[in-house]
C-alpha cells in the first residue's frame, strides 16, 4: 500500500474555502497535490501560498470552468495526458444556494439548471473520464463532497423549470451526486477503487455559505479535516459506497437508495454529457 506522500491527489475546487484547506494539508503530509480552479491568476497564487507553508513542490494546477463541460472533458484530457498516475479523486467544487430570495433559474453554457450542471454533471463526467487512469493506478479513491441538504429528484422536472428554488437545485444536485457515489460503487471493484461521499460539515464558514446567510458557524478547515480523512485513512481502504456525515456512517433520502431511480440518472447523465460506460 502507497504511503500519502507517495499518492496523487486531485482536489477539485481547490482554491477556496474545504478544497483549499483540503489541497493545504495533503500537501503538508507530502503528497503530490493537483489543484483546480476557473481563474489562472488564482491557481498560481493558491499553489504559491501552498508550497511556501508547506515545503512542498509537488503541486500543479488546472484551468476549468466547471459551468462548461467543454471545459470538464478538457481538464480530463490534460490530467489523462500529463499525469501518470492518480490515487485519489476528491469531488470538491460546487455552488451553493446562492440568496435565498433569488428565484431566477441560472442555466450553465450548456443549457443545463446551473447547480445541476456544476455539483453533479461536472464531477460525473470528470470521474467517468479519469476512471482509467484511475484503474492503472490502483488501489484508488473516489471522494465526493455532498451536503446534509437532499431533495428527491423529480424525472418530469430534472431542470426544475417549474416551481424553480435556488435551495431546492441546490440540495437537488447533492442528492444526485450520492446517488452517482452509490451507483459507481456497485460498478467498480472496492479492491481496486472505492467511491464514497461525505457531509463536511453544516453552515462552515466558506463562501458558498457566506452567499446565502451572512456567515457560517464552523470552520473551513474542520469540514477538510473530514474529507481529507475519509480520502487517507486507511481503515476506509476497503470501504465503498457509503454516505459520511463528517466521520461518522450516515443514511441519506430513500431515493439514492432506488436502484431503477440512480439507473434512470446514470443513463440521463450519460446522454446530456455525452459520456457513455465502455459496457
Amino acid at each position: 500500500m502507497k504511503k500519502t506522500e507517495d499518492k496523487v491527489f486531485l482536489v477539485t475546487g481547490s482554491t477556496d474555502g474545504i478544497g483549499k484547506h483540503t489541497a493545504l494539508s495533503l500537501a503538508n503530509m507530502g503528497a503530490t497535490v493537483l489543484l483546480h480552479g476557473r481563474n489562472p491568476d488564482k491557481c498560481v497564487t493558491v499553489m504559491e501560498q501552498i508550497s511556501k507553508r508547506t515545503g512542498n513542490e509537488k503541486l500543479h494546477y488546472y484551468v476549468a470552468d466547471f459551468t462548461s463541460l467543454s471545459d470538464v472533458r478538457h481538464l480530463a484530457e490534460e490530467v489523462n495526458d500529463r499525469e501518470g498516475q492518480l490515487d485519489v479523486l476528491i469531488n470538491n467544487a460546487g455552488i451553493g444556494s446562492g440568496k435565498l430570495s433569488d428565484k431566477r433559474r441560472p442555466l450553465s453554457e450548456d443549457g443545463h439548471e446551473l447547480r445541476f450542471a456544476v455539483n453533479y454533471l461536472a464531477p460525473f463526467m470528470l470521474t467517468n473520464l479519469l476512471l482509467p487512469l484511475l484503474h492503472t493506478s490502483a488501489p484508488a479513491k473516489i471522494v465526493n463532497v455532498a451536503s446534509i441538504g437532499q431533495r428527491p429528484i423529480d424525472f418530469n422536472n430534472l431542470m426544475l423549470e417549474r416551481g424553480y428554488d435556488p435551495f431546492d437545485a441546490y440540495k437537488q444536485s447533492k442528492l444526485a451526486l450520492i446517488m452517482l457515489t452509490f451507483e459507481l460503487a456497485n460498478q467498480l471493484d472496492p479492491e481496486r477503487i472505492t467511491v464514497n461521499c461525505i457531509h463536511p460539515g453544516s453552515l462552515l464558514n466558506t463562501k458558498m455559505v457566506r452567499e446565502s446567510i451572512p456567515i457560517g458557524f464552523g470552520s473551513a478547515k474542520s469540514g477538510a479535516d473530514n474529507v481529507v480523512h475519509l480520502a487517507v485513512s486507511e481503515t476506509l481502504d476497503k470501504v465503498t459506497g457509503r454516505y459520511f456525515d463528517k466521520k461518522s456512517e450516515s443514511q441519506v433520502d430513500p431515493q439514492a437508495y432506488n436502484n431503477e431511480a440512480r439507473k434512470k440518472l446514470w443513463h440521463i447523465s450519460e446522454e446530456l454529457t455525452e459520456t457513455y460506460s465502455p459496457s
